[in-house]
């Protein structure tokens, strides 16, 4: 999706994204289960259900703005890849999606492992009880003391993203007397179909070493003759979003192409390639995401028929979905203070959220859908825009959605599919408290990640 700007004017507002739905959909009480997580109901007095609870208990309980996520979903999901990749495969779910050490409670209960990719989320994982060796060390910039700490506590691989980073995890693992598990992330020259910021697997970008001009094998040839260093495999990362699987099978292709020139040179077949995440979610009906199993199975045939065809044994895969399990089993809860009819135009309708909880509109022209949660309507549908409190013309929620015409003040929407990024991108704009995480499962609501205070504000401003 392409990021686009138009003129400043009185009449900006009325130009709609290319593709937008032509129309209102035929029900606007309608609950696509596509986009909401699988407990999600509306109630029989009209009110959407979660785990068995109503939205209205929700918000009587924690407040709102409020992230509810359905905790059978997301365990429900994360059997779903593990059964889907079986004993041969590995899975590691990506922190960066949203992280807590209730989470990370629940990944090692389903059996996944844990992909970080900084001090704190490698905090949160140990804090939680993760294991170390079922943690994978991301980051193109890792600190001393990060992979310090990961090679201490023993975590189950780092991922060097860079020469000096080679050459620093072997003298760090030295140093502790220790022979740290590797791969080198590397870059395959895939565009994948996304948000220019979201796709990682093009040379023009901050992430790996580029397969081009032959750096990834020189970075194999220096991790080899170091002692720290035990090179167990290569990875690669094209993107995040991604519905379609032709990227993931070239850039497959030219990973093994690299571990047929490791073998060739070295003689040896190294075990493993992790071929990432980045699997799409239905933000809107008009997504269509492939389950695990249509991925898992797409992702070995791509591997073994490659493979065959280098004369290479098969490697054990990895994967890494993140947003591609959390991200469905959540929603943000608001409450609507303001509507602004702008005739001709749309609507403007104001919750007491915005881009300090999901700041991914603004970022990345993110799509997503929205419903009236607290009642169901009969109203005739109105055009409106989403947007938040915050002092910014940029501070909108969802674009372009159909609601009631009699949408007010008080009412409550729910914005489904919000599990991946929006608390973890989450920040203090205007100073605003970060909203609390809410884990629902057999009619009882858990506070995971409590609101912030304004004393947790203050705490921080020693002036």
């Amino acid at each position: 999706m392409s990021r686009s700007a138009h003129p400043a004017g009185p009449r900006h507002a009325d130009v709609l994204p290319e593709g937008h739905y032509a129309g209102p959909p035929a029900d606007l009480n309608h609950l696509d289960a596509k986009v909401w997580a699988r407990t999600v109901q509306r109630g029989q007095d009209g009110q959407i259900t979660v785990g068995g609870l109503s939205v209205g208990q929700l918000a009587e309980q924690v407040g709102t703005p409020a992230y509810i996520v359905d905790e059978a979903d997301f365990r429900a999901r994360c059997r779903a890849w593990v059964e889907a990749f079986g004993s041969d495969a590995d899975v590691f779910y990506a922190g960066k999606a949203f992280l807590s050490r209730a989470v990370v409670r629940w990944l090692h209960e389903e059996g996944l492992n844990l992909d970080v990719c900084s001090g704190g989320e490698l905090a949160t994982a140990l804090s939680a009880g993760m294991p170390a060796e079922r943690i994978a060390f991301h980051g193109n910039n890792k600190s001393e003391d990060e992979i310090r700490r990961a090679v201490e506590v023993g975590v189950g691989r780092i991922v060097l993203d860079s020469f000096q980073e080679i050459v620093r995890v072997a003298h760090i693992a030295q140093s502790l007397g220790k022979r740290q598990r590797v791969q080198i992330r590397v870059t395959v020259g895939v565009e994948a179909h996304t948000h220019e910021f979201i796709a990682t697997a093009h040379e023009d970008q901050k992430f790996g070493i580029a397969l081009a001009g032959g750096q990834a094998a020189e970075a194999v040839r220096r991790a080899l003759r170091l002692d720290g260093l035990e090179l167990i495999g290569i990875h690669s990362h094209i993107g995040s979003q991604i519905f379609d699987m032709a990227g993931f099978e070239v850039s497959a292709r030219r990973v093994v192409q690299l571990l047929a020139e490791v073998r060739d040179e070295h003689g040896i077949e190294l075990p493993e390639i992790d071929l990432g995440g980045g699997l799409g979610i239905a933000y809107t009906s008009a997504d269509d995401p492939r389950e695990p199993h249509h991925i898992a199975k797409a992702l070995n045939e791509i591997v073994s028929r490659e493979c065959e065809a280098a004369g290479l044994a098969t490697p054990r895969i990895s994967v890494e979905p993140g947003r591609a399990i959390v991200g469905p089993t959540a929603f943000t809860l608001y409450q609507v203070g303001t509507v602004k009819p702008l005739e001709g135009l749309r609507t403007y309708v104001s919750v007491d959220g915005g881009m300090s909880d999901n700041i991914r509109t603004a970022l990345y022209d993110a799509e997503y859908s929205v419903s009236l949660a607290s009642r169901t309507s009969e109203a005739e549908p109105m055009l409106s825009r989403v947007v938040g409190k915050h002092c910014e013309s940029g501070d909108i929620v969802v674009r372009d959605a159909f609601l009631p015409a009699d949408i007010a003040p008080g009412d409550l929407l729910a914005v489904p599919a919000t599990g991946a990024y929006c608390r973890s991108m989450a920040n203090n704009y205007n100073h605003a408290l970060r909203p609390p995480v809410v884990a629902v499962r057999d009619g009882e609501a858990r506070v995971i990640v409590r609101r912030e205070t304004e004393e947790d504000l203050l705490r921080l401003d020693v002036g």
